[in-house]
């Protein structure tokens, strides 16, 4: 070893520092990967909300902004179900036909989470949404006409402001806010 050159346990100092700023550089970067990729959420399915159930289920599929949610349009009556309608502006239309850029889509018991939505009388509707907040964009399957598929109570606060069809929201998925 060259004269006057500190080590510390036999390494030279220099090495021993570069060591040390080495493995926090890398701890560092590390924990900034984890970050990034633990926020950008669940793969494919939280950002476009595609999964199998959409995209084979009804015979319309749209991804749409829900554009507001009228009040008193959804409460929670755990002995009363019933389906209220929401309007929608459409973003794209992966499979069939929507009339116009807005439509109005009927959800059943609106105050559950869809995966928890059906019941006895309503069974095959789902989906990944939590909760309803205007401004969400959804990834829907859907049915049309709404009376076609649903007998019972519906909250309609846009009723005799279109005349365009009432959609039945068969799967609903959440596809970004």
């Amino acid at each position: 070893m060259e004269s006057g050159a500190t080590t510390i346990e036999g390494l030279p100092m220099i090495q021993t520092a570069l060591n040390r700023n080495g493995m926090i550089v890398a701890m560092f970067l590390g924990l900034s990967c984890l970050c990034v990729s633990c926020g950008r959420g669940g793969g494919d399915s939280a950002v476009t909300g595609v999964d199998p159930q959409v995209t084979a289920r009804g015979t319309v599929e749209v991804t749409a902004r829900l554009t507001e949610i009228p009040e008193g349009a959804i409460f929670e009556r755990e002995l009363y179900d019933y389906t209220t309608i929401l309007k929608y502006t459409v973003l794209r239309v992966h499979r069939g036909k929507v009339q116009g850029e807005t439509i109005y889509v009927g959800h059943y018991n609106p105050f559950k989470r869809r995966s928890e939505a059906s019941d006895q009388r309503v069974k095959d509707i789902g989906g990944d949404l939590s909760r309803f907040q205007a401004g969400q964009v959804h990834r829907m399957a859907l049915e049309a006409p709404i009376d076609d598929y649903f007998m019972g109570g519906i909250v309609n606060k846009y009723f005799g402001q279109s005349t365009e069809p009432i959609y039945w929201a068969v799967w609903t998925n959440l596809a970004g806010e």
